[in-house]
């Protein structure tokens, strides 16, 4: 008596997910259609169903694998149509059949597994719904009402799917409810496996004879060095690994290289597998694991490539003596060898698909979509091919009105159903016997039981060869060999040999591009060239690679590659190391020019308004701008100018230690200089606000003690510096090391590391924030009182410089340029600096004294009294103008100050007199 096994009960959230599907379901078919004029989005039926005693699966890749995000695209008229049409052909057999299966109707429902196998997952578990136990207590549809259960068919076995990967996902859901499942084209080897895949079984043989049959083609071709190339996969993969591992153990073919077509390609993708395979060039023999969408497109590639003629394919099942990968390129295919399964084409089919028609073959949801596509027309307004001018007459007729071949598979589509059948014709006998149609012991079929008759089977199929599985589920080995060959303007596939646990091969028959009878060569061990060294394969002495010895490697022997030294690089031959050519910044290169010439400008510049300085010692505009800290500014600006030089020159130990200690210290100069007179300027107005006395150390004297104090700190830290690192030159082989060695370059420079130069610089950037925020503090102070607006603007400018130095300078921390731009930055940045002081604060003065002495006079002297009205003054008119409007308030000053104020003139004061 057949044993009832209990359904498997799925985890919670997986029963959930099941549940609010349907219940999704039926509230959305309880709604009113929608009177959206827009025309509905392209969807893809999913399922054939027919009704049957006993229920059975069907996966097909009636649509290929969709594009951004969508599951479905193209549909498929051989590999979907053709095959899935052999299984409904089948069943309408096997039903009419009164020796099989007698009184027993069989049923399928059909799925598109659209070439992904994702989405065969999901469509898969339709076939496991009527055997998992459903508690819909605690689930609710979205409405609050509770589920209501559709009952849904009960598959006894599965007959697919088509590719490896698609059927090894689906097969680990189907052992779980022991359904058995048999596969019409998956060879992976992997399927094999009685321990993981115990419930699948294949009318195919696995890739591992077809592995054994390429070898030995290969073998007899007298070919010993050969390429492959799979597609991403478990078909691809495998078929690979099988070949190679065979191709070891019998240790006559080396593998030049094993290529990996990406499942998801990205443009280009095929011609640079193209470029990889011409690396090898005596390979040419390309063993090929590919599906048939990535054989057209690597001969497409080839083709591109101006490939013709130089490879020679050798192609698995999935090639076999298909047309469409080779349509459109026959000539870069011509000449390649593919192997196939044994087959025959089914006769009755091809009368059953011609027949076929939109009138007698509405079972099939699919077959609208390829009549259209067939016929190159449209169906009225909801067609798939919106855009075909022709419409279907509905009396185009296949294999009339367009061309027809039976699809390869068709017969193993066939055969898959028949040993589904005649496994349960054979449980049937066993638990019915006399019983006419299923008795209670069918009611439920135990899948375990029903596997072992599918395992047991023995009966000849469709094209009359024995259909037997062994006891990891696979078929005996059996193939067709064909090589695709041209003649004149006509090409075809053509039979050249057979393989049947061994090979045998016609090569009179054998046809090349080249005209030449005998076989092209593609033959292993050719001499190496210079700067090659030998890798010999693991086990097979007599076949090596010739692998260039790349980057920094030598040849150091015949089998072996050594790296040169850090500061040396290979000759052109590879044959030994020399050294890295050294460089450094030349003074006639641009990126030293530029700065110099800006250099030179400036201290020209400097040097002049020192003298000018200098010779009207005693002159108003001179005394006003603070002589003492004008000349130590003056020379913080020459400072900056100079630096441009040692920063250019050749490092040495002198070069580097002027480097260090003036590469800060004009900055330093400068901004202690402008600190000191901001901060004074500071003090003064703030002490006016608050008294009339003046405040503490604003004499020059003072002034200059503060000045040298501030600088003392810059150079304590450099002394500090040379002694804790003293300077010394170094030359970085690391900055120019690019992958090409033709072009390193070992770099002279002064060993002052970039953490170095931001110490250096970071304390005379202090210095100039600081001020800058001094500026900021004394921007209200009248105009006529003293420079403190041209040190703002001054400041300004030079964080706005400074801040865009920062990114460029670290920002070219990587470049291979790194040495002249960073140099070239640092001095532009340091002249540009220095170059805002000097026009600022300092050619203005210059202007009046050359050119308008007459204004260069003494003025009236102003009391510190007067300095500090002047200062209330300015508060007060700033706090009342954020009372008054339109400048009401400044009216109302000045009219009340006409009397006090003198003629307004622009006026020099120096607040030399009132230091305490």
């Amino acid at each position: 008596m057949a044993r009832e096994s209990k359904p498997p009960s799925l985890p919670h959230h997986f029963l959930f997910f099941l549940l609010t599907a349907e219940c999704s379901w039926l509230l959305s078919a309880s709604q009113k259609p929608s009177l959206d004029p827009q025309p509905p989005v392209q969807e893809y039926a999913h399922s054939i169903r027919l009704d049957g005693d006993i229920m059975l699966g069907g996966l097909f890749p009636v649509h290929a694998r969709g594009e951004r995000g969508v599951p479905c695209g193209e549909l498929k008229k051989e590999k979907g149509i053709h095959r899935l049409e052999a299984m409904l052909f089948a069943i309408d057999l096997i039903n009419k059949d009164p020796e099989l299966l007698p009184n027993v109707t069989l049923g399928a429902r059909i799925l598109d597994t659209c070439s992904r196998d994702t989405y065969a997952l999901e469509q898969s578990l339709t076939f496991v719904q009527a055997l998992i136990e459903r508690d819909g207590s605690d689930v609710r549809c979205a409405n609050g009402d509770p589920p209501i259960f559709a009952k849904p068919d009960k598959v006894v076995g599965v007959i697919g799917a088509a590719a490896s990967s698609v059927s090894i996902m689906v097969a680990n859901i189907l052992r779980l409810f022991k359904i058995p499942q048999i596969s019409y084209a998956s060879t992976a080897p992997e399927l094999s496996d009685n321990t993981r895949y115990d419930f699948f079984s294949r009318v195919v043989p696995p890739d591992s004879y077809q592995a054994q049959a390429m070898l030995d083609i290969v073998t007899a071709m007298g070919w010993n060095y050969v390429s492959t190339l799979a597609s991403e996969g478990n078909y691809g993969e495998s078929g690979v690994d099988a070949f190679v591992h065979i191709s070891r153990e019998s240790g006559g073919v080396c593998i030049a290289q094993s290529l990996k077509i990406p499942r998801e390609p990205k443009p280009g993708e095929f011609d640079k597998l193209i470029l990889r395979l011409l690396e090898t060039p005596n390979a040419r023999a390309v063993i090929m694991f590919a599906n048939e969408d990535d054989i057209r497109r690597i001969l497409d590639a080839a083709k591109r490539n101006n490939q013709t003629g130089h490879f020679l394919w050798v192609g698995s099942d999935s090639w076999g003596s298909k047309i469409s990968p080779v349509v459109g390129q026959e000539r870069v295919a011509e000449g390649a060898v593919t192997i196939l399964p044994k087959r025959a084409s089914v006769d009755a089919f091809d009368r059953y698909f011609r027949s076929r028609s939109l009138s007698n073959n509405r079972r099939n949801v699919w077959f609208a979509e390829f009549w259209e596509e067939n016929f190159s027309c449209k169906l009225g307004m909801h067609g798939k091919r919106p855009g075909s001018p022709k419409k279907c007459t509905a009396l185009e007729k296949v294999g009339r009105d367009s061309t027809y071949e039976q699809e390869g598979k068709v017969q193993f589509v066939m055969d898959a159903v028949y040993a589904m059948a005649h496994a349960l014709h054979r449980m049937h006998r066993e638990l019915c016997s006399g019983y006419p149609g299923l008795c209670p012991r069918m009611a439920n079929i135990d899948g375990k039981e029903l596997l072992s008759h599918i395992r047991a089977v023995n009966f000849n199929g469709s094209a009359s060869t024995p259909v037997v599985f062994n006891e990891n589920g696979d078929a005996p080995g059996r193939y067709d060999i064909f090589q695709y060959q041209m003649n004149r303007s006509t090409a075809e596939y053509k039979v050249i040999g057979h393989w049947t646990d061994q090979l045998h091969l016609n090569l009179e028959t054998m046809q090349w591009t080249s005209g030449d009878p005998s076989v092209p060569a593609s033959v292993c061990s050719l001499p190496c060239r210079t700067g090659e060294r030998k890798k010999v394969v693991k086990g097979v002495p007599c076949c090596w690679h010739c692998e260039r010895c790349e980057g920094y490697h030598f040849q150091a022997s015949e089998f072996l590659c050594e790296l040169c030294p850090y500061e040396r690089r290979p000759d052109q031959n590879r044959t030994g190391c020399q050294p890295i050519p050294i460089i450094k910044l030349e003074w006639h290169s641009p990126w030293a020019v530029v700065p110099v010439f800006i250099s030179v400008l400036g201290i020209l510049a400097t040097t002049f308004t020192i003298v000018t300085f200098v010779r009207y010692h005693d002159t108003p505009i001179v005394r006003a701008s603070g002589r003492e800290m004008s000349y130590v500014l003056l020379t913080g600006i020459f400072l900056c100018y100079a630096i441009t030089f040692p920063m250019i020159a050749a490092p040495d130990v002198a070069v580097c230690s002027f480097r260090r200690i003036f590469l800060g210290l004009g900055m330093c100069f400068s901004y202690a200089a402008l600190l000191t007179k901001t901060n004074r300027i500071h003090r003064i107005f703030e002490q006016g606000k608050k008294a009339v006395t003046a405040p503490r150390f604003i004499s020059p004297a003072s002034q200059l003690v503060i000045t040298f104090s501030l600088i003392s700190a810059q150079l304590l830290g450099v002394f500090v510096w040379f002694a804790a690192d003293p300077p010394h030159t170094v030359v970085d082989y690391g900055e120019q090391r690019t992958q090409d060695p033709s072009v390193a370059r070992g770099v002279l420079k002064c060993d002052i590391s970039d953490l170095s130069l931001i110490c250096s610089l970071g304390y005379s950037i202090l210095l100039m924030v600081t001020c800058t925020v001094y500026a900021i503090k004394t921007r209200g102070v009248p105009e006529t009182f003293n420079e403190a607006k041209p040190i703002g603007f001054t400041m300004y400018t030079t964080c706005i410089i400074w801040l865009a130095f920062i990114p460029i300078f670290f920002g070219t921390a990587q470049s291979a340029e790194r040495m002249y731009i960073q140099t070239a930055t640092l001095t532009v940045s340091l002249s540009l600096s220095a170059s805002v002081s000097l026009g600022m604060l300092y050619m203005p003065k210059v202007y009046i004294i050359i050119f308008h002495p007459e204004q260069n006079v003494p003025k009236r002297k102003r009391s510190f009294k007067a300095i500090v009205t002047a200062a209330t003054m300015t508060s007060k008119l700033s706090q009342l103008a954020a009372e008054r409007p339109n400048g009401e308030v400044k009216t109302e000053l000045c009219e009340g100050m006409e009397a006090n104020l003198p003629t307004t003139k622009t006026t020099y004061v120096s607040y030399t007199n009132h230091a305490i």
